[in-house]
């Protein structure tokens, strides 16, 4: 499989009375076809602004965003309504993201309405096609949202988002708003769909345990930077970085025989309004030095395909 998806030095800040806001700072990487990134990080890291950017929903400030091998970062208007058929997200509540006056088979059709695609009888062969893809029984084609419970109401989201045979999705935060139980067969249902259709996803999500199986590589964000990236067995198996071991040995294990060493993350997070020159890590950090104060940390490889942000990464794991 080739490389679909390449970010170099993706960018995305907002002005706000206090200053620029970083949500996104100096972001790269890249993903293969059929393989799925997921980012993680707590709440405002600026992961679902990051897939926001990528989809061109959001204009980066600087940096490049390429799709199949082509620059998408200055694209025209007509050409990104031709992307946009190649790029797809599914939103994080399945509630608002749905329009509450439409039924179920208006909702899964409307995308193929605005690409004036098939006549009406085939839409509606189209859309019970989808609704049979996605789990979703056909007696629910003139249901309305709010008569549907959370997860029948993501598979409305699903079938839209693939209504358009897309190449690429990013899913952000498909399951947080879901039970338990019902996480679990949206997360199986995407891994079909995925074998099936050969999808390429960013998955984006702040809970690791969720991204553990789905996911090919995690990319860890931090108040808008990059601090880990790797195959996802391998970080779950070595983590580098303080934060990422932090956020690992908070999930829980069920098995009372489990011992573990718990990292605790003390401090409250730094603003990420006009940042300084420093890591962004550093108030929550018990290895921070005089040079995490004066210089913020490069973003490199220290293992084969496993790239870390911090200035004392080796001496803290012993590398």
């Amino acid at each position: 499989m080739g490389e679909l998806v390449r970010v170099e030095h993706l960018k995305k800040y907002f002005s706000t009375p206090g200053g620029m806001l970083h949500a996104v700072d100096d972001v790269t990487f890249t993903i293969n076809e059929g393989e799925t990134l997921g980012v993680v990080g707590e709440s405002g890291c600026g992961k679902s602004t990051l897939g926001r950017v990528v989809l061109k929903l959001l204009e980066p400030t600087g940096g490049r965003i390429s799709f199949e091998g082509k620059d998408i970062t200055d694209i025209s208007e007509n050409d990104s309504l031709e992307l946009r058929k190649q790029m797809q997200i599914i939103f994080q509540d399945p509630y608002s993201s749905l329009n509450p006056r439409l039924c179920v088979s208006e909702l899964i059709a409307d995308p193929l309405k605005v690409f004036k695609l098939y006549n009406k009888a085939d839409r509606q062969k189209k859309v019970y096609e989808l609704m049979d893809l996605v789990g979703l029984a056909r007696r629910f084609a003139f249901s309305y949202p709010h008569e549907l419970d959370g997860g029948r109401r993501q598979r409305i989201g699903v079938a839209r988002a693939l209504s358009l045979s897309p190449k690429f999705i990013v899913c952000d935060e498909p399951v947080s708003a879901l039970d338990v139980s019902i996480q679990a067969q949206i997360l199986n249902l995407l891994q079909d769909l995925q074998q099936q259709q050969g999808l390429t996803y960013i998955f984006v999500t702040h809970d690791l345990s969720v991204v553990k199986h789905i996911s090919t590589d995690i990319l860890v964000m931090y108040i808008g930077v990059m601090v880990e990236k790797s195959p996802s067995k391998e970080l779950f198996n070595k983590p580098l970085h303080p934060y990422t071991k932090g956020l690992l040995s908070a999930i829980p294990v069920p098995s009372i025989d489990h011992e573990k060493r718990q990292v605790e993350l003390m401090g409250e997070l730094s603003s990420p309004i006009e940042p300084k020159d420093e890591c962004r890590f550093l108030a929550r950090c018990q290895y921070a030095t005089d040079q995490c104060r004066s210089q913020a940390p490069t973003y490199d490889e220290v293992m084969p395909n496993h790239f870390v942000s911090c200035h004392n990464v080796r001496q803290i794991n012993g590398l």
